[in-house]
């Protein structure tokens, strides 16, 4: 616990021990007036008894100081110390409640100062101080003392046993003050401590549910990008060409809207799909649809040719299993890859999608149109997606402008690795 000490301090006092300090400082002065009252009756210091007056003068200033000793641990000790010595030096007749005085003013020491050197030095100094005026005492009784038969009796003497007892009693008086004060502090340390590990740890899992409510919104706006804006570019594609066509080919026409009504099917399919996947508790970690994957990308290209823009689909290598997440990110990719082609293509563009299995477990996706040039492409939300995506696969990807015309987009994903993220 000493290392925590050195970075750790307790808690400060509260408004209730404060109040609680002054309080038992009033019940200290009473007890200390009563004390001393029957002790002067008393006469336990015989003729050579100080004045009752002195005495109360004695109390108020013992009980004084504790009202402020948590503020000011040191300096009340040291106070209380003087006034101690002083009240035994001059006779004053109250014994009883300076020693409880005393041991709490030792006790607060150890307890509530937050300077830890400060305070060995100043309980070391009032125990060897009180230690040194006992054994100067001591000596003078010896030698008043001196022709009394019984202070030469031998080792089991009274006088020596009552020195022997005199030295143990403050031995364990101030040995406890000392102790139970360390003690206090450590434990205060300790709690302190813990209180801070309780309250990072729940700032931490604030930071950590806020990262997870951000992650699950992004997912959502991915999906929901991915699956509105390919449907609707291609209803928007064939919409435009049916309505060219309206009056020249009527048959044309007729399938290009029958195209437009199964887009349309397909996207509030999809849109179901995804609000039953959030919808279901846990489901959000596990993949898309499992109808959305690598065996949907012949589809995929079907139903961008059937839009407008020619294009071809290869595989090249032996197939081999790819994990459910990664098989819905890259159709995701190659989906966006194909729908900005139609957007930014142009009349003439075509596209070619490459899927390719390397002999170093590597699945690679290649999505390249012709078209327009695009040498300063602006990064959207559907680039924006198809990175989240790579990155969650644990893959790398290339998004950028081809030399001779068009766009080209190129993942590859490790099927070795797990994937980063289990998000969609």
């Amino acid at each position: 616990m000493a290392s925590v000490d050195h970075l750790l301090t307790r808690a400060a006092p509260t408004p209730r021990e404060l109040r609680g300090d002054i309080v038992f400082a009033a019940v200290i002065f009473v007890g200390a007036i009563l004390s001393a009252t029957l002790s002067a009756i008393a006469g336990i210091y015989g003729d050579e008894q100080g004045s009752l007056q002195l005495a109360l003068v004695y109390a108020f200033v013992l009980a004084a100081p504790l009202a402020v000793r948590r503020r000011w641990p040191a300096t009340v000790a040291v106070i209380i110390a003087v006034a101690y010595f002083a009240a035994v030096t001059l006779r004053i007749p109250e014994v009883y409640v300076g020693n409880i005085a005393m041991f709490i003013a030792l006790y607060t020491v150890g307890a509530w100062s937050t300077d830890r050197r400060r305070a060995v030095i100043v309980r070391v100094a009032i125990i060897v101080g009180m230690f040194a005026w006992l054994i100067i005492v001591m000596y003078r009784d010896a030698i008043t003392q001196a022709d009394d038969a019984d202070v030469i009796a031998g080792a089991v003497s009274p006088f020596v046993a009552q020195v022997l007892i005199g030295i143990l009693v403050n031995a364990l008086y101030f040995g406890g003050a000392y102790y139970f004060g360390e003690r206090a502090w450590s434990s205060a340390v300790q709690r302190a401590a813990l209180e801070q590990r309780t309250a990072e740890l729940e700032r931490e899992r604030e930071v950590t549910a806020a990262q997870a409510v951000a992650l699950d919104r992004v997912g959502i706006a991915r999906e929901l990008h991915d699956v509105v804006a390919h449907h609707v570019s291609v209803m928007g594609v064939q919409a435009g060409a049916a309505r060219v066509m309206l009056d020249s080919d009527v048959d044309q026409s007729r399938r290009l809207l029958a195209g437009i009504e199964a887009s349309a099917r397909e996207a509030i399919d999809e849109l179901h799909r995804l609000l039953d996947t959030l919808r279901t508790p846990g489901a959000a970690d596990d993949a898309a649809p499992s109808t959305i994957g690598l065996d949907a990308l012949p589809a995929l290209t079907a139903a961008s040719e059937a839009a407008g823009l020619p294009t071809t689909y290869t595989v090249v290598g032996d197939a081999v299993a790819v994990p459910q997440i990664t098989q819905v990110n890259l159709y995701r990719i190659a989906q966006e890859a194909l729908t900005n082609a139609r957007r930014h293509g142009g009349p003439s563009a075509a596209a070619e999608v490459r899927l390719r299995y390397t002999d170093d477990r590597l699945v690679e996706l290649e999505v390249v149109n012709t078209g327009r040039s695009m040498r300063e492409p602006r990064p959207g939300l559907g680039q924006l997606g198809m990175r989240e995506r790579a990155a969650a696969s644990g893959g790398s990807i290339e998004i950028g402008p081809r030399e001779r015309g068009g766009f080209r987009v190129r993942v590859a994903v490790p099927l070795d690795e797990p994937a980063v993220a289990g998000r969609r």
